[in-house]
């Protein structure tokens, strides 16, 4: 019988989006640090030769003097080839192309409609959604064809809908979904007790949280370091910073102006509910009623943070491509480094090798007791060999119930949408949405125009 190191040394991963320029190239960087693992990458993207140019970027990191990792790395040309057998399936894909998430984030500002990101909430969410989940229905069919008892890791946004999508098709399927935005307010907090306590360089992941709600609109309901219970320190940060602010600048971020953020969103939240929202200000603007943040570009830069436009993924895009043809060519040498992600973590604790406790989304199991069972939500979960047990967060607080449980409510509408393939049933989400503020007629304009721009995607909608 095979041990827990051999098996580890004879994985399959299928890497789906694996002509990802970006988050495959950190499962490569993390991959390459890790020598406990190796096995067969499997790169499949509807990109044969985006992900056969990862095959070879990967051979490049096998060059370099850092990697302690072998894999046998390749592009396949369809999905089957890439799960059949698959021990670990990773997806992150991008569901259509830039053209429509410019409709999605664009369009609705000739409505007064603004969104900072638009892939998870509001109109550009909801339509995002719409074309995505038929995708996931696709990938979760598959994998109960093809490798049942794989487990499936997804960072494709919509997060909760993506993940809901997968266990409607093959509820049997062992899958969650990773998002790090918990870290960012971890390390916020670490800042604040260096700041406000004069302890310095706490690791962030020292801070431990119990993470309450949904992805992106997440909130800890406990925090603290060691015996220091953080809340009170919070509570002095947020009096020092709410007016002015305070910049979290990460050093190793590939982000730029249109990600930056001052963290008023996040501290204002405090304020009002006595929670630590635990997100990037960019995703919690989106999950509140319009006018609190976000109903104008002035509004927003008054709450600094920013709207990041469309325009600017297209150019890193193809800034991307022009650094992947000089990986391919060897101009330049692939960096090995710390990409935060836990990913290659998460793989390890499921194979027994390192068990650890983390916020993963997965189906409420009762970890959250006043949310739907079946709803996906997003807690602490311990991984251990073979088994991953949601960690129970108790309720959410009743001040905050109202925000989190509409947000559940309207997931629950999309999905049956998608389920139904009935626009109608989506359109009933998209004009209960707290971003859109317009009237019915205008709601219906803007919902049939933003259909009309994603029709390729949609023909199972008989658009």
């Amino acid at each position: 019988m095979m041990n827990k190191f051999d098996k580890a040394k004879n994985l399959k991963i299928a890497y789906i989006g694996g002509g990802s320029r970006g988050w495959a190239w950190k499962l490569m960087s993390d991959l390459a640090k890790e020598e406990m693992l190796s096995g067969e990458l499997c790169l499949y993207d509807i990109d044969y030769e985006a992900a056969k140019q990862n095959e070879i970027v990967w051979s490049k990191v096998e060059e370099h003097p850092e990697c302690k990792a072998k894999w046998n790395c390749k592009a396949v040309k369809t999905l089957k080839e890439a799960l059949i057998n698959a021990d670990f399936v990773i997806i992150s894909i991008l569901p259509g192309t830039f053209d429509e998430m410019d409709s999605d984030v664009h369009l609705p500002e000739k409505y007064g409609i603004y969104q900072s990101v638009g892939d998870t909430m509001g109109p550009g969410g909801i339509v995002r959604a719409l074309r995505t989940l038929p995708m996931f229905e696709e990938i979760a069919q598959s994998v109960k064809e093809n490798c049942p008892d794989a487990w499936v890791i997804n960072y494709t946004n919509p997060m909760s809908l993506c993940l809901k999508a997968l266990y409607m098709t093959f509820p049997e399927i062992k899958a969650w979904g990773c998002c790090h935005e918990v870290f960012g307010t971890q390390k916020l907090l670490s800042r604040a007790l260096s700041i406000i306590e004069g302890i310095e360089e706490v690791p962030f992941k020292d801070i431990k949280v119990n993470v309450v709600g949904v992805n992106h609109f997440t909130w800890l309901t406990e925090a603290y370091y060691k015996d220091i219970d953080l809340f009170p320190v919070y509570e002095k940060f947020c009096e020092k910073y709410s007016d002015c602010g305070y910049e979290l600048k990460d050093e190793d971020s590939w982000l730029n102006k249109f990600f930056d953020t001052h963290e008023l969103v996040k501290m204002d939240l405090f304020k009002r509910f006595g929670y630590i929202a635990a997100a990037g200000d960019r995703h919690l603007a989106e999950f509140c009623p319009g006018y609190w943040y976000i109903d104008s570009p002035e509004r927003v830069e008054k709450w600094g943070f920013a709207l990041t436009p469309v325009s600017w993924r297209k150019e890193n895009r193809d800034d991307l491509i022009e650094e992947s043809k000089r990986l391919v060519s060897g101009q330049q040498k692939f960096e090995i480094k710390e990409t935060g992600e836990e990913g290659v973590r998460q793989i390890k604790a499921i194979l027994g090798l390192g068990d650890f406790t983390t916020n993963i989304n997965i189906p409420n199991q009762g970890q959250i007791p006043n949310l739907p069972i079946g709803a996906i939500v997003e807690t602490n979960a311990y991984l251990t060999s073979g088994t991953l047990k949601p960690v129970f967060a108790g309720n959410i607080p009743e001040k905050i119930l109202p925000l989190v449980s509409r947000v559940v409510a309207e997931q629950e509408v999309v999905a049956r949408a998608v389920k139904e393939r009935n626009l109608e049933i989506a359109f009933d989400a998209f004009i209960g949405d707290p971003l859109v503020t317009i009237s019915q007629e205008k709601a219906r304009e803007l919902f049939d125009q933003m259909i009309e721009n994603t029709k390729e995607y949609l023909k199972d909608y008989g658009v």
